[in-house]
């Protein structure tokens, strides 16, 4: 499942620009970090972050439809859990993209006590509400790693690579 999301004017997104890329994992256990600490647009920051991570990572420009759905749903996602810190835990302190064989994790640390949970029922008519739904639909796995210390959390989620 894909949602398509507009871009900026300039910027096509992830579409094919007639190159055949294939997917390229990445040295074994690279992460790459994003600090948003206090940052102003931490959203498109996160998601301009993580679509160069694709591209360097070859997943971008996508050659396929089903490569483009992936890199779609990858940033959709970091969209709704950079979203989800913003909103409901004082703002996201980083953004971690990770790539492992076919699976990429994305990790996003805040300051926040709360957990995160898909509204039950879900209801798709009402505004809002809908940012875990979605992560939960679109990743093969995802949960929340509370600190060590008490304060704060890591809410991460895996998706699956192109095909």
């Amino acid at each position: 499942m894909s949602t398509t999301r507009p871009y900026p004017p300039g910027e096509r997104g992830p579409e094919s620009d007639g190159a055949a890329a294939r997917p390229v994992a990445p040295q074994a256990g690279q992460v790459r970090r994003l600090q948003l600490t206090d940052a102003s647009g931490a959203v498109p920051r996160a998601r301009d972050f993580a679509r160069q991570a694709l591209r360097d990572w070859g997943w971008l420009p996508a050659a396929t439809a089903d490569q483009r759905a992936a890199a779609e749903d990858v940033l959709l996602v970091v969209s709704e859990l950079v979203t989800n810190a913003c909103l409901h835990a004082d703002g996201p302190e980083e953004l971690r993209v990770g790539c492992h064989g076919k699976v990429l994790r994305l990790e996003v640390v805040d300051h926040g006590s709360g957990t995160p949970a898909p509204r039950n029922p879900h209801r798709a008519g009402r505004p809002g509400g809908h940012g875990m739904f979605i992560v939960q639909r679109l990743c093969l796995d995802w949960g929340v790693v509370r600190s060590a210390d008490g304060r704060g959390k890591t809410v991460w989620a895996e998706l699956a690579g192109p095909s």
